[in-house]
């Protein structure tokens, strides 16, 4: 399989419409590559939180629309990164106007919509994307012809249970996009590698670059093989990370070294 993640840059000065048109230019250059990537909250930068509100959208919006027509004439698989969600009135936790979510969205090279993701581990503790979103309980897998995609977020990085909760649903492809910041960036790259060794599984981790609201984003989106190697890393900028992986290598490392029967699960807690 190819594929490309495209590290777009969010800048201030640039609209969200006129950033929709940019992106999806570039979506449709990626023509002949298998699965594309988007970071997270693009639209709006995942630290502007004051834009989440006003910028929101119902799930068939007008980025969905945008990405639709841009997989389709790229016939590619599109993980079209995701978006502020204005879900239907009276879902969620916020009451009449319903509620907010970070929602990604999978398309599929007809355009259609494969799949949806609400994040479920927000970030900000009690600030900013934790108190202004409300949190998705579902895990999401996408089967696509030669693997099966397991969907996280950006802050779902740290967390591994939900990782190993995406293997037993099948996932062998985890695909992470995300608006991580400069500041935390050693963390970005060791967990994208420990995500993808300790699940056996390669690992397409995408963010953004320039800055969000004054705060400077890490780029170096990565690719990892089953194995913990890095095949691809970008720069701090903007940069669209093409790489060719092969899908067959999970189940050849599970049967190689197959650490995932030896889990023990249902340990009770310790004792006082």
């Amino acid at each position: 399989m190819r594929a490309s993640l495209l590290q777009v840059a969010v800048n201030e000065g640039e609209s969200v419409e006129s950033r929709r048109r940019r992106v999806a230019a570039l979506v449709r250059e990626q023509a002949g590559v298998d699965l594309v990537v988007l970071p997270e909250l693009w639209t709006t930068g995942a630290f502007a939180h004051e834009d989440f509100a006003r910028e929101a959208e119902p799930l068939h919006g007008p980025t969905f629309e945008a990405m639709a027509e841009a997989a389709r004439d790229a016939g590619v698989w599109l993980h079209a990164g995701s978006v502020p969600e204005r879900a239907a009135v009276g879902e969620g936790s916020t009451g009449g106007d319903g509620a907010l979510y970070n929602t990604s969205l999978v398309l599929s090279p007809t355009g259609d919509l494969a799949a949806a993701y609400r994040k479920i581990h927000r970030f900000g503790f009690d600030r900013g994307e934790a108190v202004l979103m409300s949190a998705g309980d579902e895990l999401v897998t996408v089967p696509l012809p030669h693997t099966t995609l397991g969907v996280a977020t950006c802050y779902d990085l740290r967390f591994p249970e939900l990782f190993r909760g995406l293997v037993d649903a099948g996932a062998e492809t985890l695909v992470v996009p995300a608006g991580w910041p400069e500041r935390r960036r050693a963390h970005w790259t060791l967990l994208a590698r420990a995500r993808a060794v300790e699940n056996q599984a390669y690992v397409l981790a995408c963010g953004t670059a320039g800055t969000h609201a004054g705060v400077p984003q890490a780029g170096h989106s990565i690719v990892v093989d089953p194995w913990g190697e890095v095949l691809a890393e970008a720069g701090p900028g903007e940069q669209v990370l093409t790489v060719d992986f092969d899908p067959a290598l999970v189940a050849k490392t599970r049967e190689q070294f197959p650490a995932l029967k030896d889990r023990v699960l249902g340990l009770d807690r310790p004792h006082r």
